[in-house]
This record gives structure tokens, C-alpha cells and sequence, in this order.
């Protein structure tokens, strides 16, 4: 989420002397962001579990998916398409899509699988995470780029 924060910096020396004293609020916004994020990626993955089953981990490839997309379209709509507060992309890039997509959760249940020996498993979660995310975050920037 490094690109998140360093879009947001410029080199106004008026600018940086606001942002340091907005640390605190700079905060807040993160905080907000990643409590709204972890809270639907709960719900969401449990939503996932009770309606698909628990075999394969849809809900983690789904929360993936459209965490992907909503990265690559709101980078790319905040800096190509609107004039919008920096600290928007605090609170949705590094707040809530850090809390709520989950890279260690689809590492965890790849090497489960790899563990258990169920290969088709472990090479399905790996290419469907990888192949649709990127697709995804594609597919959000391209649909920023269109409206």
C-alpha cells in the first residue's frame, strides 16, 4: 500500500508542515477504514462459508477479488478522474482494503492444502487468487478509466 501513501505526499513545504501536524487525524482515517474493512471481511467470509461450504475458501478468494477491484479502480479514479482529499485514499486503500483483502489467510489455506496433499486444492487457490485478482484490480482500473 506503499503507492497509497507517497501519491498522497507533495513537495509543498506549506503542505508537509500540515501534514505533520494531521498525523493524529491521519490516524483515524487508517483506523476507520480498517475497522469497516475487517468487520466486512468477517461477515462476508463467514456469508461465504455458510453459502458455498467450507472445502475450498471461497469467501478469502472473494473478499480478494473485490478488494483487488476496488484498489485498482478508486488508485486510479482519485488520480486520473476526481480532485478528492488525499486522506480518501487513506481510509479506503490502506484502511479498509488493508484490513479487509487478506494475503495471509490465502497463504495459510495454500499451505494447508499443500500439507494435507490435496494439490488440485492448493494449485486451484493459487491460480484463481492470483489470476482473478489481477484481473480484478485490471478491471477496476479500467472501468475508473471509462466513467
Amino acid at each position: 500500500m506503499e503507492f497509497a501513501i507517497t501519491a498522497c505526499l507533495q513537495a509543498d513545504d506549506s503542505y508537509q508542515l500540515r501534514r505533520e501536524n494531521s498525523i493524529v487525524q491521519d490516524f483515524l482515517v487508517i483506523s476507520l477504514g480498517a475497522i469497516a474493512g475487517a468487520n466486512a471481511r468477517y461477515l462476508l467470509s463467514r456469508y461465504a462459508v455458510k453459502l458455498l461450504g467450507p472445502v475450498f475458501p471461497y469467501g478469502t478468494l472473494i473478499i480478494n477479488i473485490l478488494g483487488s477491484l476496488v484498489v485498482g479502480f478508486f488508485v486510479v479514479w482519485t488520480s486520473e478522474r476526481a480532485l478528492v482529499d488525499p486522506r480518501w485514499r487513506l481510509l479506503v486503500v490502506v484502511g479498509f482494503c488493508g484490513a479487509f483483502t487478506t494475503f495471509s489467510s490465502y497463504a495459510f489455506e495454500s499451505m494447508a492444502f499443500f500439507e494435507q496433499g490435496q494439490w488440485s486444492l492448493m494449485l486451484g487457490n493459487i491460480l484463481s487468487n492470483n489470476l482473478l485478482c489481477l484481473g480484478a484490480a485490471l478491471a477496476g482500473m479500467a472501468l475508473a478509466r471509462v466513467l
